[in-house]
């Protein structure tokens, strides 16, 4: 049977979105090609979503109408060398970090390439990828690709490239800031007397619903926390010793510094 959709690299984020796909009964598994050189990680895909990925690209590829690009960027390159005979047909869609849409359109032979910047809540539906497609992507296109990222969570269309730098350093990283800041909070609650355990189970759930009142409220994140910031009270008290350490400076800086770095592997892996 021809199958419409292939995979190069069959990691995390790879089964992020084929998990979503099969459970959403959006393909089946014997449909989809995956490539995947690692052993281990063929395995891992047999036992938890029945599929038998291959070593190695072959000629099934051009059944393929859309192929998703789900290495490491260092490898992009030489993944896609092999395979250049069975690429030129189809759109393309990205997961990788840094690789420019021209380099993609370059290597392939295919102009309908899609870049998309997911994050790790991927994994469990959660997450959010940032989206930017060359002109030749046309709309019926683009909604594909949406309704192919669904299953791993929100996506978020970009007109100008560069800005997935942005997207990059806010949503891309975004889950490493919450759990350093989540890792803080751990480490204050055990120099106050309550266990690891305790501080991890009050930091996440209090983060968490956070977020969520913050995406079920209109009112902006500042309004929500001056809610919660009465004067004289204790929250004043960590926000004023937050502002007076520059917190928030050092987060923009922060978020900056991983926005030139994006900036900079697009142009070493371009």
């Amino acid at each position: 049977m021809a199958s419409s959709l292939a995979f190069i690299g069959g990691g995390n984020m790879a089964g992020a979105i084929l998990g979503g796909l099969l459970r959403a009964g959006q393909v089946k598994a014997n449909d989809v090609i995956v490539v995947e050189p690692h052993e281990a990680q063929r395995d891992k895909l047999r036992a938890d979503l029945g599929i038998e990925a291959l070593p190695a690209g072959d000629a099934s590829l051009a059944q393929a109408g859309t192929i998703v690009w789900a290495v490491k960027p260092q490898l992009f390159t030489a993944a896609a060398e092999p395979l250049q005979a069975w690429l030129a047909h189809a759109l393309h869609l990205s997961v990788m970090a840094g690789i420019p849409s021209a380099s993609l359109a370059r290597v392939t032979g295919s102009e309908r390439v899609v870049r998309s910047m997911p994050n790790t809540p991927a994994l469990i539906g959660k997450g959010i990828a940032g989206l930017y497609a060359r002109p030749s992507v046309s709309a019926d296109e683009r909604a594909a690709v949406e309704r192919l990222l669904k299953p791993t969570g929100q996506t978020l269309w970009v007109d100008r490239e560069d800005d997935l730098d942005a997207v990059t350093a806010l949503s891309g990283s975004g889950p490493a800031y919450f759990f350093f800041f989540v890792e803080a909070m751990m480490a204050a609650a055990v120099d106050m007397g309550l266990t690891a355990e305790q501080g991890r189970r009050l930091a996440l759930a209090t983060c968490g619903g956070a977020a969520a009142l913050g995406l079920r409220s209109d009112e902006s994140p500042t309004t929500l926390r001056e809610r919660v910031t009465s004067k004289g009270g204790t929250t004043h008290a960590a926000i004023t010793s937050l502002q007076a350490d520059g917190v928030d400076a050092a987060i923009r800086r922060a978020v900056r510094a991983a926005q030139q770095r994006a900036a900079e592997l697009g142009r070493e892996f371009g």
